[in-house]
């Protein structure tokens, strides 16, 4: 194994000249920006969207504004140019650190690692070259990026970091590259030794440092099973996710960055079923133009080829505060001034944001959803706004959409009893996971304390999903669920049991959840579920389990 990250120590913190200083840093960062580029030409990268996508996100944070400004002022505060990255660095890990979104963290780690790199070529400490890294090296980090990923190329046969997620661009460059990756591995980069033997298994999320014997063969043994694992998956990639009682479950991805289209094929989604739009604003110094986000999302429908995208719109505020904007003090952000209410106030970012939509559309059906409605209320007068900013491209000769769908995340329990009118208006509803279920169980799903003692196949939960479901199915309105549960096999059998025919969930969890449908019938494992709740268990989980074993 391989230790990545070497200590970098900076000899003097103080700017004894700032037009130098900040030449240096400027030099440096043309220097990263030609890395970058070198990279999108690279041999490595030829033929794969999957890397190109990636680094042409990374390239975009290397080229952020307001990244360099605030750089750039810490220079004038009279920090060194190292300095003055180091402390936007921890500035950005301060917002990771806050970000309750699993994406945003990691797109955010992109500026955190562009800031090791721009480090290292300031101190000229860290710098590895190809020759090196020894063949089949294992490589073991803190974290990584895909640029650093990218370099160490095809000499590395696996990855393991004590931080990272699953959707991470590294995690997009070493599935693309087929290269076994581990993450949050406590204390690894402590304990391990340059030369240490590891076995990773990437699948299962394991590491093994100087295994012992035994564990060498049963690992020989899960590499075959893993590999009969994966041929399945990608056997019925283009097959539907139809159960053996004849039910045809929709599964959609989950996206955010044009990076994430190309699992659109990979995977075998039957569509986006959630695309984030606020990355775009997040990552400037200034509100983007309507015409670059007009050309994004005109590129984002491209890149569909015809499969549908729901784009959901601005969920700012709580731990998503623009740059540009203002931070409120609140005491209970998750609880505050965000998303749709956030938006109807500051209604000038929504109209911008509508326009492009509606221009990207060109002519093509488009679906918006709106999140976090608590109310009826809010969302018609957020669709009133949608059905004002189409009269006004349409007067002004612009071509609309041929269809425009209008919908709403249900992540609060109070939409769920909505009047009757708000699910006939709705063109389509997605039950947003992630923030309903910390709501109904009064739990922050950022604290390890408590979200732990909750579980997704709660029977009061999962009974709360049926309710929703058989309300939407009894108005004839459409119902997703959205979010991490979706992608685990077990729980989205449930939810699919439970009535709900559309699942939306990150690229890398669609085969195994079509695996285990493909198998399930329905109408069995809502008997099992059914069985277990009338005999008191408050969960229906290990019932279920001991089922599956029998499929």
């Amino acid at each position: 194994m391989l230790l990545h990250e070497p200590q970098i120590v900076i000899a003097n913190p103080v700017a004894d000249d700032q037009t130098v200083e900040k030449a240096r840093l400027h030099e440096a960062m043309d220097t990263l920006k030609g890395d970058v580029d070198d990279m999108l030409s690279s041999q490595l990268v030829a033929g794969s969207d999957e890397h190109k996508h990636v680094l042409e996100a990374y390239r975009m944070f290397a080229n952020s504004r307001g990244w360099m400004s605030r750089m750039e002022e810490g220079i004038r505060s009279g920090l060194a140019a190292e300095v003055a990255v180091e402390r936007e660095q921890s500035a950005t890990r301060a917002r990771m650190a806050r970000a309750s979104d699993a994406y945003l963290r990691e797109r955010l780690h992109d500026l955190d690692d562009l800031s090791n790199r721009l480090l290292r070529l300031l101190t000229g400490q860290g710098q590895r070259s190809a020759e090196d890294i020894p063949e089949g090296s294992i490589v073991v980090a803190r974290n990584i990026g895909p640029g650093e990923l990218l370099e160490y190329g095809k000499k590395i046969k696996g990855i393991v970091l004590e931080e990272g997620s699953v959707g991470s661009h590294a995690t997009i460059v070493a599935r693309a590259m087929a290269i076994p990756l581990v993450i949050h591995a406590d204390k690894i980069t402590r304990e391990a030794l340059n030369g240490d033997l590891l076995l990773v298994d990437g699948d299962q999320g394991i590491a093994h440092l100087r295994p012992e014997d035994s564990v060498a063969s049963a690992f020989r043994d899960k590499i075959e099973m893993q590999a009969a694992a994966q041929e399945k998956y990608r056997s019925i990639r283009r097959k539907p996710a139809t159960t053996l009682d004849g039910q045809t479950i929709t599964l959609n991805m989950n996206a955010g960055l044009m990076v994430d289209l190309p699992s659109l094929e990979s995977s075998g989604a039957d569509g986006v079923g959630l695309f984030r739009t606020e990355l775009q604003f997040l990552m400037r110094s200034t509100v983007p133009k309507r015409g670059e986000l007009a050309a994004l999302y005109d590129s984002i429908m491209n890149s569909a080829r015809g499969k549908p995208i729901i784009f959901r719109t601005l969920d700012i505020g709580s731990d998503k505060v623009l740059p540009y904007m203002k931070r409120e003090d609140e005491p209970n952000p998750a609880m505050g001034w965000r998303a749709i209410r956030l938006a109807l106030d500051k209604s000038g970012v929504m109209r911008m944001q509508l326009q492009a939509l509606i221009r990207a559309a060109n002519g093509r059906p488009l679906k918006i959803m709106f999140p976090f409605v608590a109310q009826f209320e809010e969302f018609t007068d957020a669709r009133t706004r949608v059905l004002h900013e189409l009269d006004r491209e349409q007067s002004l000769g612009h071509v609309i959409p041929q269809d425009v769908e209008i919908g709403a995340m249900l992540e609060t329990p109070s939409l769920a009893f909505a009047p009757d009118q708000f699910f006939e208006m709705a063109d389509f509803i997605s039950i947003g996971g992630n923030d309903l279920k910390q709501f109904f169980f009064a739990a922050d799903r950022e604290n390890e304390r408590v979200r732990r003692r909750y579980d997704t196949l709660n029977v009061s939960f999962l009974s709360f999903i049926e309710q929703i479901s058989k309300r939407c199915d009894d108005l004839g309105t459409p119902v997703s669920f959205c979010g991490e549960d979706a992608g685990r096999p077990v729980e989205a059998l449930c939810f699919a049991a439970m009535g709900l025919r559309s699942l939306s969930m990150r690229p890398a969890s669609i085969g195994p959840v079509k695996h285990l449908l493909r198998r399930a019938n329905l109408n069995e494992a809502r008997a099992v579920i059914e069985m277990a709740r009338a005999e008191g268990e408050q969960s229906v989980r290990a019932a279920v389990m001991k089922w599956i074993e029998t499929l």
